[in-house]
């Protein structure tokens, strides 16, 4: 496995985490009737990633996975996990930041969350109030560092500002090869100001590795898969860039961790991006 800096941290990530959004039926059942499809695949998932070195998990409270990653982190050293989670756009008063956060901890089973943040903004509660919130549990111990999650870069620069105290290190926003609208103005400014981007759907729920099976320069790069190259393409694309493919299945886990260790040439890369620029546009 392959460590970097995550943003002004001095914590240094696997350079792929694994996430815990499952689908909505996951959240539906788990929530009414307390049942977590596939729960044991799930843990063993998580804890495959864990025992090959991936240190980073991704969840949030309205996932319903707290409580998976709780058993899946079970016997690991907690200081050499990062563990994040995020608050939903309903609970961004003050108080409600404050309540959601002791209920995440609860779940979590640790007395600490290393990266708390926004899942959505919420245009009707004022990020000063949400901030205020948040930097009170980094200054009770209660939470490392903060970041926003599905901001733009004006709503980053928002919250940038609402939070002199403590900086906000990492935006999570959808990447991947065929979503690539942060390349315009999000990911440039968080290259230049080290704040570091959770790529979540890098595999764009699964369809990149559908299109890039028909790509010629795909088939080219030996021994490696779809969600390989796609998974290498990310991770090599940026310094500040984490992906967060779901983590299902151990295997997939495996395939996963197959996407470090090597790079994409660069004429491998551009001609992927104008392969897929061609047969999107179809």
């Amino acid at each position: 496995m392959e460590y970097r800096e995550f943003s002004k941290t001095s914590f240094k990530a696997s350079v792929i985490g694994m996430g815990t959004y499952y689908d909505p039926s996951f959240i539906i059942l788990a929530r009414l009737f307390h049942h977590y499809k596939d729960k044991d695949l799930k843990i063993s998932a998580l804890r495959k990633g864990l025992e090959l070195g991936i240190n980073m998990i991704d969840t949030a409270e309205i996932y319903e996975t707290e409580k998976l990653v709780s058993e899946a982190i079970r016997g690991f050293k907690r200081d050499e996990l990062f563990i994040a989670t995020k608050v939903w756009p309903t609970h961004l008063h003050y108080d409600g930041v404050l309540k959601a956060a002791e209920r995440s901890l609860k779940r979590l089973g640790c007395s600490y969350i290393d990266l708390y943040q926004i899942h959505f903004p919420n245009p009707l509660i004022p990020l000063e109030e949400t901030l205020r919130a948040m930097n009170r549990l980094v200054d009770e111990g209660k939470v490392r560092y903060l970041g926003v999650s599905n901001f733009s870069l004006e709503q980053l620069k928002r919250a940038q500002e609402a939070s002199p105290k403590y900086e906000i290190v990492s935006n999570q926003v959808e990447y991947n090869l065929l979503d690539r609208r942060i390349e315009k103005d999000l990911l440039p400014y968080c290259e230049r100001n080290n704040i570091a981007i959770l790529a979540y759907r890098p595999l764009a729920h699964g369809k990149l590795t559908r299109v890039l099976r028909k790509l010629k320069t795909s088939s080219r790069v030996e021994g490696k898969t779809p969600a390989q190259i796609a998974l290498n393409w990310l991770i090599n694309r940026s310094r500040v860039v984490f992906p967060i493919p779901r983590a299902s299945k151990p295997e997939r886990i495996v395939e996963n961790i197959g996407a470090v260790g090597w790079s994409l040439n660069g004429y491998d890369c551009k001609t992927i991006e104008e392969e897929l620029k061609d047969l999107t546009r179809k």
